[in-house]
């Protein structure tokens, strides 16, 4: 029987029982309608640190946001974009085929990985045409051919040294940009022109310096039928 005051040795109750063994109220609507929790701190002295306090929302009324919001799942990754991790096959100095793009079937070498993941490679320019160009390892090839690239200095390039300025489209009367076909080509900086070659010419006295370098660099890569690059050595 739940606890009531006693009236004339009749026992009284504010929780009647409804049926056997269910009463009007339960656990948790019984505690709220008594309000026991307001009166916890009451009289503990120094013991009252170690009491649970009173929570707030059953004194002020509880609040339901009126739309579901949605909460971000936690996540241990660190914060930011991660770096993109080379390949184990790709080393400084190893010669690559390229497999996508305007230069694809060129051999070039391989000089640094920038910070945007990207690869920087040179042909060099002399040799097959390739100026310092940025690729995705996704798109290459690595062989077992390297060059010695220990010397060539490469520290001040970065991928704002490949950012290119977009002039201002005029605007069109009567739509007659629609119909012109001619693309006006945005001209290479006179900086990166000197770049490219100071940094083609070192590379190409390291190419010198491997016999036969030369020629498998200008050889453009083909395969002809019957041919299974993934079971190919390069």
């Amino acid at each position: 029987m739940a606890k009531g005051s006693s009236k004339r040795g009749v026992r009284v109750t504010r929780n009647p029982e409804l049926v056997p063994g269910v009463r009007r109220y339960g656990r948790v609507a019984n505690a709220q309608r008594r309000r026991k929790d307001l009166h916890a701190k009451k009289g503990l002295g120094k013991d009252a640190a170690h009491v649970t306090p009173v929570r707030q929302d059953r004194m002020e009324g509880k609040y339901y946001a009126a739309d579901d919001t949605s909460v971000p799942l936690r996540s241990h990754r660190p914060k930011g974009p991660r770096p993109t991790k080379l390949r184990k096959s790709i080393q400084p100095g190893s010669v690559l085929i390229l497999l996508a793009g305007r230069f694809r079937g060129k051999r070039v070498v391989f000089l640094k990985q920038l910070a945007s993941g990207m690869l920087l490679v040179t042909g060099p320019y002399k040799i097959n045409g390739v100026p310092l160009r940025r690729v995705n390892q996704s798109y290459v090839i690595a062989t077992s051919a390297t060059v010695d690239v220990s010397k060539v200095d490469v520290a001040k390039i970065d991928d704002k040294f490949f950012d290119v300025k977009k002039e201002k489209k005029a605007a069109s009367k009567d739509g007659e940009a629609f119909f012109d076909k001619e693309k006006k080509k945005s001209p290479v900086s006179a900086e990166r022109k000197a770049e490219t070659a100071r940094v083609g010419a070192s590379v190409l006295a390291a190419v010198k310096a491997v016999p036969s370098m030369a020629e498998y660099l200008n050889a453009k890569f083909s395969l002809t039928r019957g041919q299974r690059p993934h079971m190919m050595k390069f």
